[in-house]
């Protein structure tokens, strides 16, 4: 299993409204849409890593319901990045204030605004090249943070703007200060 990317050009190209609706129509598929307009196919993740990433949101959310210092998205959330990409990431989290200014009609659709907070986790089926590329995407469009979970090669990449990457092997948990003030995410679980 792995993603397909579908160029669209010379043929033509999906409006937003078009890329959302395509989606709306057809929600057993996850799709992506790069900056240039390339539709991406996702596919579904096995077991494993629909546990791991279970554990993973549901950490971020029960943190998120103790601080309310914002809101958290599952991997179902498509944003629309301010280079035009629309990415899901595994789990997301947007300060509340960042959130509350976008209308009504921009909360509904595609959001579009750069999470605060991305991870992603590595499955059987993601090249990891692909990843690392789409995490380096998520930090040139404004996201303060992001982790790219490899059960793998039992690593994390940390993602931060202006910063090299940083690579931890094996780490015991992961600490989100000062973008996510107080949250540590257990790891023994999800690297195993």
């Amino acid at each position: 299993m792995t993603a397909f990317t579908v160029t669209l050009e010379p043929v033509g190209a999906l409006t937003d409204e078009a890329f959302y609706q395509l989606c709306q129509a057809n929600p057993d598929i996850k799709f992506e849409r790069s900056a240039q307009g390339e539709l991406i196919i996702m596919a579904p993740t096995g077991g494993e890593s629909g546990r791991r990433n279970a554990d993973i949101t549901i950490e971020l959310g029960l943190w998120n319901r103790q601080t309310q210092l914002g809101y958290v998205f599952d991997s179902s959330t498509c944003f629309k990045l301010p280079n035009g990409a629309e990415r899901s990431p595994d789990a997301a989290w947007i300060e509340a204030s960042r959130w509350q200014a976008l209308s009504p009609e921009d909360r509904e659709k595609f959001p579009p605004i750069a999470p605060d907070f991305v991870i992603e986790l590595r499955s059987l089926s993601d090249s990891l090249a692909r990843l690392q590329a789409k995490m380096a995407e998520y930090r040139d469009n404004g996201v303060r943070l992001g982790w790219l979970i490899n059960p793998q090669d039992q690593q994390v990449e940390i993602y931060r703007p202006g910063q090299d990457v940083e690579i931890l092997n094996a780490p015991a948990e992961l600490r989100g200060d000062p973008v996510l003030l107080g949250f540590s995410l257990p790891l023994t679980s999800i690297l195993t």
